[in-house]
């Protein structure tokens, strides 16, 4: 099999998006390839453990002072407000 493809084809294998006949095809190929081997099963298991952690969580505190030094580092950003009642298109009603 080709280097390239090989490497894609791990990199889907850890996230679970081959169909199973790739993926047992995969499994077969790898059975002579000790290195291939490793590389799939830990790159499965840390996909599986990162899907499964929940995520930081943030206090209002820390959402503040990470957003004061991403202005202070000179980023310009604009919070999404939902636009104005008064700035909406009226559409007339047809029966």
């Amino acid at each position: 099999m080709n280097e390239k493809l090989v490497e894609s084809l791990v990199d889907l294998y850890g996230g679970r998006e081959l169909t199973p006949e790739t993926e047992e095809e995969l499994e077969t190929f790898a059975f002579t390839n000790a290195q291939l081997s490793h590389n799939m099963s830990t790159l499965r298991r840390t996909v599986d453990v990162l899907k499964s952690d929940p995520g930081p969580e943030l206090s209002e505190e820390s959402y503040q002072r990470i957003l004061m030094k991403i202005y202070a580092r000179g980023a310009e950003i604009e919070p999404n407000l939902a636009a104005p009642i008064h700035l909406q298109y009226q559409l007339p009603i047809q029966g």
